[in-house]
């Protein structure tokens, strides 16, 4: 198989375990696993798909597209990290986080911002790594990524709407970030999101861009 067919084929299992969260085979997973069991069983999956593309990646030729916008990344993975390390911790919207959304205040901190914050870091990290690439190959994984991530966004709205107090949830949130805000139906709350997490956050990001041409060979800056 050529590289960028196993790339592709690699990135298109990759998408599809994670839409089978979305689908009624998750459903019956579960019920015949149990909920545990098969959480474990999908994350063994999913990295071992996750690995596959990353080896697919590496072994794919550097065919250029168009003049790649190198220092793009720059300027936007430090708003990745920030969604990052704000967005990791409880969540109505992330796996199990259902529970929160009959608290009294159940948007709060980064999620006030957006009820996606992790779902948009992956969004601009993929976005900006496929343009400042420009080859085929970044459109495959990086392009693959950006949808998996856009895609399931929506995908979790549409499967948590189910829930009662999903209505009262989404009114006060916003998929895109600030947008609730500009709007009136929420505002920032910067004490619920403190400091630790956004400094945590770049120091990570400091830490990755030192690292990067070791990690990956190639030099950001």
């Amino acid at each position: 198989m050529a590289p960028y067919a196993q790339l592709a084929a690699a990135t298109f299992v990759f998408l599809a375990l994670h839409f089978l969260s979305s689908t009624p085979l998750r459903t019956a997973l579960v019920a015949r696993l149990g909920e545990r069991p098969y959480r474990g069983l999908y994350s063994l999956v999913a990295l071992a798909s996750f690995v596959w593309i990353c080896v697919t990646y590496a072994a794919a030729p550097h065919e250029l597209l168009w003049p790649g916008l190198r220092h793009l990344p720059i300027a936007v993975m430090p708003f990745a990290f920030l969604l990052l390390a704000c967005g990791a911790g409880p969540s109505p919207t992330a796996v199990g986080g259902e529970r929160l959304l009959k608290s009294d205040r159940p948007a709060r901190g980064i999620v006030r911002v957006t009820r996606h914050p992790i779902m948009w870091a992956i969004m601009l990290w993929s976005a900006a790594h496929l343009l400042a690439r420009g080859d085929v190959k970044a459109v495959i994984f990086f392009g693959g990524l950006f949808v998996l991530a856009a895609a399931g966004t929506l995908l979790m709205d549409r499967r948590k709407s189910g829930n009662p107090d999903w209505a009262r949830f989404a009114a006060l949130t916003s998929h895109v970030p600030f947008l609730a805000i500009a709007q009136g139906r929420n505002r920032l709350v910067w004490r619920e999101i403190g400091w630790t997490r956004p400094l945590a956050g770049l120091a990570a990001f400091a830490v990755f861009l030192a690292i990067h041409p070791w990690l990956f060979g190639v030099r950001p800056y």
